[in-house]
């Protein structure tokens, strides 16, 4: 797993059995309150398939891990609403959010795929960080 800096946002990619995925995770301030200490990240991920055979999407298993080390764990069918199908060369992108009750955090996560002939495989998404100007330490 990498982190590439690609303009001010950090972009994360993981290729596992030639296919890619890439994180970007943005901080919303307009959506957050230190006050209320609600922090709101959205972050998109696209999916390219670089290998040769089409695949299926079938689930996805995150781990959200906040400040204080707390981890929320999520499962479900697809990705927003969708089980999306990528023939070789195919890219799928989405966009999702995730709020936290601290200033920063991280999350990881793997996807369930189907090939074609019905076998089933997981799929690395990168570890992310989720970063907010709030979360920034002062050295004395």
């Amino acid at each position: 797993m990498i982190a590439v800096q690609a303009g001010t946002p950090l972009m994360y990619r993981a290729v596992t059995r030639q296919i890619e995925v890439t994180v970007e995770p943005n901080y919303l301030p307009e959506r957050s309150s230190a006050e209320n200490r609600q922090f709101f990240w959205s972050y998109t991920v696209v999916i390219t398939n670089s290998g040769d055979e089409t695949v299926q999407l079938r689930t996805r298993h995150w781990v959200i891990t906040d400040a204080s080390g707390r981890t929320q764990e999520v499962r479900g069918e697809g990705v927003v609403g969708e089980q999306p199908v990528l023939a070789p060369g195919e890219r799928f992108e989405y966009t999702s959010g995730v709020p936290l009750p601290t200033a920063s955090g991280f999350m990881a996560g793997r996807y369930q795929m189907e090939s074609e002939t019905g076998e089933r495989f997981e799929i690395d998404v990168p570890a992310f960080s989720l970063d907010s100007p709030e979360g920034k330490r002062t050295l004395n």
